[in-house]
């Protein structure tokens, strides 16, 4: 679960931190105090873009840090499959620094991409927005929420099937490159083979450039060698170490104590003499071949001519080669390699289809099963004559995930037909079919954290009442925090956070807190009354708090004790 949020000079806060817990988290405040400052920080952490914008005016940077706490060992064995190891505790510290030129996210204090940011505390928080609702206009968002249900029964066909449409794909490129005429068959043969007959008429091997380029080089300044070795050869073989040793021979007579002087003159004499004779050897054997200077030059342009048409190393050279002989071999076997490479598609294409016809079958085993209780649950937020189911429909070719198009149909009238989602749903309506359907997946998803931003947008009287429900059902099995504005809401809450902006020496400032019991209250009476708060309506949000919390002891919740 999200266990603590820390948030430094982003946007409205000058510094605000929370600590949350299990079962339903619920924060509210007046228009404009900031809320979606707080979601927005966190969407920063998991890796949205963050704009340099968001720094707090006059400061040079800002910083959010979530914490999570991760008890379930299967979740702590995803985790560590991507390389997170949570501490003894269980604690994860996701992090972001958002400077003006760059920003850094962090991972138990390692720096990480976005993108892997994202994977990760994918497994442990889903943020629904006020604004994702309007993703169930697009029919191709359904197909992901019916196999995000049932991936029990469909993952391991879906992951076979991407593998068996990556080899069909292949295969079919394969197919489409042997569909050209002979006379250009012909001609791309005689080209391979003489690409062929001159990259191996060079006989090149690995390591030769280096050894021809070190060995023009030495020819190229053979002067300047001989110049210099000469020169260190009249410095190191002259009589300088043979007079001084006579020197110190000659006082070592009187003082014993220069024998070790002695010694090491007679080790760097010895030491001198064979450096002597080694550089006048080298200078015998140094003898300008005009011929191999000629030779050399010629083949070091012969490498880097075949490099600059056929890869820039010799082992590029080589691997081109290869390819190019692979290739004339198909052009010189085309017929036979055609016959094969039909075949093997056809097989492909049947073992896809096979598994793509399984696939279609789980589906829609798992549709029924699945429209049927968010038909329930749509019932349960006020859909009264709700029908609700999905239509499949078969694509002309195949996908990686099948051959199936989906999309969710409803009729919120009676006897009206059936009709696409995206027809016939209002944005008030769509917000609760969406929660209808986080319900359901709640059952399957063992995401810990959910955050909920202002899902009630639109929506009030019972039907507000029904919506407090289902948040509170959902909040036995996950850590739940919502951002409302529903009295009908916030009186579920486990635990009750205000959001408040204040203005002092002309900055203005968002801050949030955790409200005590009776403060509680308060803000329900704020959130029932208004402007003016009256005796009447401070009693009404005491009965409406006591009446949340005894539907909340009758149902027997846990405390969020499912929690991940």
């Amino acid at each position: 679960m999200l266990y603590h949020l820390y948030v430094k000079n982003l946007a409205l806060i000058d510094s605000a931190e929370v600590e949350f817990d299990e079962g339903l988290n619920i924060l509210t405040g007046e228009t404009g105090a900031g809320k979606s400052v707080i979601i927005g920080s966190v969407n920063v952490a998991l890796g949205a873009k963050a704009s340099k914008d968001l720094i707090r005016q006059g400061c040079e940077s800002a910083y959010v840090e979530l914490i999570f706490q991760v008890r379930d060992e299967k979740k702590r064995r995803e985790l560590k499959a991507l390389d997170i190891h949570p501490d003894a505790d269980g604690m994860v510290i996701v992090s972001k620094k958002i400077m003006p030129s760059r920003s850094v996210g962090r991972i138990n204090d390692e720096s990480v991409t976005a993108a892997r940011l994202r994977a990760i505390t994918g497994l442990l928080i889903d943020i629904h927005g006020q604004h994702e609702h309007q993703s169930l206009l697009y029919h191709s968002r359904h197909l992901e929420i019916l196999d995000e249900y049932g991936r029990a029964r469909t993952a391991g066909l879906k992951e076979e099937i991407a593998e068996r449409f990556k080899a069909y794909a292949d295969l079919k490129k394969r197919l489409e490159s042997f569909e050209t005429d002979q006379d250009k068959r012909a001609r791309e043969a005689d080209f391979c083979r003489f690409e062929i007959e001159e990259i191996e008429s060079a006989d090149l091997k690995p390591g030769e450039e280096e050894e021809c380029q070190a060995a023009y080089r030495r020819f190229s300044n053979a002067r300047r060698i001989t110049e210099s070795l000469s020169e260190a050869y009249g410095a190191v073989g002259g009589d300088g170490i043979s007079r001084a040793l006579k020197a110190v021979e000659e006082a070592a007579q009187y003082d014993e104590g220069l024998s070790g002087i002695r010694d090491e003159l007679y080790d760097a004499e010895a030491l001198l003499g064979d450096l002597s004779r080694d550089i006048s050897a080298y200078l015998e054997d140094m003898t300008f071949d005009e011929e191999a200077f000629s030779q050399t030059g010629e083949r070091l342009n012969l490498i880097r001519g075949l490099e600059n048409k056929y890869g820039k190393t010799i082992e590029d050279v080589l691997k081109s080669l290869e390819e190019k002989k692979e290739r004339l071999s198909e052009l010189e076997n085309y017929d036979v390699l055609l016959s094969q490479t039909k075949e093997r598609l056809s097989e492909a294409e049947g073992e896809l289809l096979r598994l793509s016809e399984e696939l279609s079958a789980a589906r829609r085993e798992v549709a029924g099963e699945l429209t049927a209780k968010i038909e329930e649950g749509l019932k349960e937020l006020n859909f009264l004559d709700v029908a609700f189911s999905m239509e499949f429909r078969r694509l002309d070719h195949y996908t990686a995930g099948g051959v199936d198009e989906a999309e969710f149909m409803i009729s919120t009238n009676p006897g009206e037909p059936v009709r696409p989602l995206g027809q016939v749903a209002s944005g008030g309506e769509l917000s609760r079919i969406m929660l209808a359907i986080k319900t359901v997946l709640a059952e399957t998803d063992d995401i810990p954290t959910l955050i909920f931003d202002e899902i009630d947008t639109g929506i009030s009287g019972r039907t507000a009442q029904m919506v407090s429900e289902k948040l509170r059902l959902i909040a036995e099995r996950h850590q739940v925090i919502c951002i409302t504005h529903l009295p009908q809401i916030a009186a579920m809450a486990d635990r009750h956070f205000e959001i408040r902006k204040e203005v002092s020496e002309g900055r203005t400032t968002t801050f949030i807190r955790r409200l005590a019991d009776n403060e509680a209250t308060e803000e329900l009476a704020r959130l029932l009354g208004g402007a003016k708060i009256t005796a009447a309506v401070r009693k009404n949000a005491k009965e409406m708090k006591a009446l949340a919390k005894g539907r909340g002891e009758g149902k027997g919740r846990a405390g969020g004790a499912g929690l991940k």
